[in-house]
């Protein structure tokens, strides 16, 4: 089984393990914590190679949050494209585009791929950085999101623009909880369910923001 592990690790490209390696370290122990010398260590190789391929930790930290931005965006694109297209001249439902939204972090975040499982866990971390957050967030998320909340304006014509903005932050907190994966919802009820069992925190997830958002639009704007 060691040498097994031991192969697979050889096979990947030397840039490909630093990636690895910051991606995980970072997500357990967030940004500060974490030295280039920690990360080229758990990736077996020298730190000027780290260097030589990145710069800087900071680029680091920028490269490992980039290379799967795209598959994410992408997926979501795609799934708002359909959303839209199978609404016609229709405004899209509140229902379809939460859906769209969630339904491949929900196939991404259930699958058995442990770089996955980091990664959503640094974007817990990161959307929950004040110093983080704002910039990193805004750089490879604010522009799919805005389409998002476009498609919520058209789903809720009359709805205060607040509400939907608003509606979006607890969405995101939602999310931002579910990535974590901190184990307290495993406390709380006492094994009975875990946060681990994202197939079903999806599932009650989209339900619950898609209520949340009809109930809070449908209001006059205080």
């Amino acid at each position: 089984m060691a040498n097994s592990a031991k192969t697979t690790k050889q096979k990947l490209s030397r840039k490909t393990r630093i990636l690895n390696a910051a991606e995980a370290l970072f997500a357990q122990f967030g940004y500060d914590a974490v030295t280039l010398r920690q990360i080229t260590k758990l990736a077996g190789v020298d730190v000027a190679l780290a260097n030589y391929h990145f710069g800087p930790k900071r680029d680091l930290f920028n490269a490992v949050l980039e290379r799967r931005a795209d598959v994410l965006n992408n997926a979501r694109h795609t799934a708002l494209d359909e959303c839209l297209a199978a609404a016609g001249d229709q405004p899209p439902t509140v229902d379809a585009i939460i859906d769209a939204y969630l339904g491949p972090l929900g196939e991404i975040h259930n699958s058995a791929d442990e770089g996955w499982q980091h990664y959503l866990a640094l974007i817990a971390y990161v959307n929950n950085s004040h110093e983080y957050g704002g910039e990193f967030m805004t750089q490879f998320f604010n522009p799919l999101v805005r389409r998002f909340i476009d498609a919520l304006r058209l789903a809720l014509p009359e709805a205060d623009e607040k509400a939907i903005y608003w509606s979006y932050h607890y969405l995101s907190g939602a999310l931002t909880l579910t990535f974590a994966d901190t184990g307290r919802l495993d406390v709380l009820s006492d094994g009975s369910t875990s946060s681990s069992d994202t197939e079903l925190g999806y599932a009650h997830m989209s339900s619950f923001v898609t209520a949340g958002i009809k109930a809070i639009c449908a209001q006059k704007s205080p």
